[in-house]
């Protein structure tokens, strides 16, 4: 049976979408997700060094970051997708066999790795494969989906880790997450990829890196839509890991912690979901939604109560919604043969910030409650809605 043009392009969506989505459930479904930062205090691990492992898997991801887009945009996008998981399942096996900080530490190096190797690359196999589709326009609501199905596998592990955890403690919900991440790469063996990567030595990944950099400097545009991504994404990105302290702070058992983490990332989910209808917010409706997101945050986590976790997932929702319209702004201003190196340099920025904001939460957690720390790290998403506001009125002055 041969295949009509108009049926070809929607059978090549349907097959990368489909494989995009169990991807992106199956990297989020980690069980040691709602319980790791539990593990490391039941090691002995003080706050400052709870934190220093934190700062060490961003620092890991800052080093390789940028070099990593650079060699997607220059080797197989799909190949380095199904190494990451594999580095990702070799730290969490060292955490649960050998917990010490030497073992956390090395863990969160080989995650970190695993992580900057498909970040810039998913990004960039899925843009270019749905512009080759001519379906480019349904970026926005892909990745959206893409984002629910992570938070999927996310709130699907939160809910496992409760009851698995109980029975079978720390191994038990690491083997699991092993699992999880070896059925992630051979997922990834699935995703199509018909880019004709460069085979000169002028079109060497340190030529792509610098040629990404020249059209930063040189767009303006590019350069607002790249500073926009991690403005957005990195302090809540690292509040996320201390949600599980702020969750047992209010009073609630240790067992009930991974039901309130996924009371939050439910919210999460939902706001992934909207990330198409509301492409369509303007400047004013951006800033609305960072400006309301903060103030929720804050309000929610300084009231140590379970009314208070509900805001916080309202606020995670709002900070998720803006971080894909912030990603969707960029892949519409990068050009297609530098697209993984400068989401890559994005993504450096966003780690950079949010190494900053673990050092900051150390430093006020030592003194303060978590939920006063979170409120606190709400103050900058009012500073960042300022921005794109104050842009607006200047353009509308004669």
């Amino acid at each position: 049976m041969t295949l009509s043009p108009a049926r070809v392009p929607t059978t090549g969506v349907r097959r990368l979408t489909r494989t995009l989505y169990g991807y992106a459930f199956l990297h989020d479904f980690v069980l040691l997700y709602p319980v790791y930062a539990l593990l490391f205090a039941d090691t002995g691990m003080s706050l400052w060094q709870i934190s220093s492992l934190f700062a060490l898997w961003s620092v890991t991801s800052v080093v390789l970051e940028v070099p990593s887009g650079a060699w997607a945009d220059t080797m197989s996008r799909r190949r380095l997708l199904w190494i990451g998981p594999l580095l990702t399942a070799a730290g969490f096996a060292l955490w649960v066999l050998v917990p010490s900080y030497g073992a956390f530490a090395v863990g969160f190096v080989l995650w970190g790795a695993g992580g900057a190797l498909g970040s810039g690359a998913l990004e960039a196999l899925v843009y270019d494969e749905l512009d080759r589709l001519g379906a480019a326009g349904r970026y926005a609501r892909v990745m959206g989906r893409a984002r629910a199905a992570r938070l999927a596998g996310t709130v699907a592990s939160l809910g496992l880790a409760g009851p698995v955890f109980a029975e079978g403690g720390y191994a038990a919900v690491g083997a699991a997450s092993v699992l999880a991440c070896v059925l992630t790469a051979l997922t990834a063996t699935r995703f199509p990829e018909h880019r004709a990567r460069p085979e000169t030595a002028d079109d060497s990944w340190a030529t792509t890196l610098r040629t990404g950099l020249a059209e930063v400097r040189g767009d303006r545009a590019v350069r607002g839509a790249l500073l926009l991504v991690p403005a957005v994404a990195a302090v809540w990105g690292a509040l996320d890991e201390y949600t599980p302290l702020l969750v047992r702070d209010i009073g609630v058992a240790e067992a009930t912690v991974p039901y309130l983490i996924m009371l939050i990332w439910a919210g999460v989910t939902v706001g992934s979901l909207l990330a198409g209808p509301a492409e369509r917010l303007g400047t004013a409706g951006f800033a609305a939604l960072l400006a309301g997101a903060a103030v929720a945050l804050a309000v929610g986590a300084a009231s140590r109560s379970l009314a208070g976790i509900a805001l916080v997932s309202l606020a995670f929702a709002g900070f998720q919604l803006a971080e894909v319209l912030a990603d969707v702004r960029l892949q519409h201003r990068i050009d297609e043969s530098r697209r993984a190196t400068l989401t890559s340099v994005a993504s450096l920025g966003t780690e950079l910030a949010t190494v900053a904001t673990f050092g900051v939460y150390a430093l006020l957690g030592t003194h303060l409650a978590h939920g006063t720390v979170f409120a606190v790290l709400a103050i900058p998403y009012l500073v960042t809605a300022l921005v794109p506001a104050r842009a607006r009125a200047a353009r509308a002055r004669p």
